[in-house]
């Protein structure tokens, strides 16, 4: 079996749901208690993913940056060497998606050639949801990169997103 080792980078503005996201792909656990990043956070999960006939044994390496404007002056010494990102928006706060193009291009300058994935989260959150997924749809498209609706609290779409990044590493 093959075995690799990927870093993948999370972005988006503040109290999104990275972190949430993270702890619930690594340790399948959720806390209501929002603590703010600060700086990043570095998680590791192994998965097996399969790759032309055989099973690659892929660990991630996830770093959760911080979402905030005076990080962004650091934050490309933490992208050098990622091989792909999780763009991730609120559901429930519509500007989170429209700056998630600025995330992407700040990666891009640093890894043009890595892959991107969105994950638009909260979507337990029915009720309190301003964005559609058409909305997020567009979105995706305009970036030309895949998207899932994800809730960090219930885990709807956490595994599948990850391990879909995790193939697109490997392709």
């Amino acid at each position: 079996m093959t075995r690799l080792s990927k870093k993948i980078c999370l972005l988006g503005d503040f109290a999104v749901g990275k972190t949430s996201l993270v702890r619930r792909f690594v340790h399948n656990k959720f806390d209501d208690k929002y603590l703010s990043t600060i700086g990043v956070k570095v998680s590791r999960k192994t998965v097996t993913i399969p790759r032309a006939g055989e099973l690659v044994e892929l660990s991630m390496l996830l770093w959760d940056l911080a979402g905030s404007e005076e990080f962004d002056r650091v934050k490309s010494s933490y992208l050098r060497g990622a091989a792909g990102a999780v763009l991730v928006c609120d559901l429930t706060r519509p500007e989170t998606l429209g700056n998630l193009s600025q995330y992407a291009n700040g990666y891009f300058k640093n890894n043009p050639q890595a892959q991107l994935i969105l994950a638009a989260n909260k979507s337990d959150l029915i009720d309190q949801q301003e964005l559609t997924e058409s909305e997020v749809e567009a979105a995706a498209q305009k970036m030309n990169i895949p998207y899932y609706l994800t809730s960090a609290k219930t885990g709807d779409e956490v595994e599948q997103l990850f391990k879909h990044i995790g193939q697109l590493l490997l392709a």
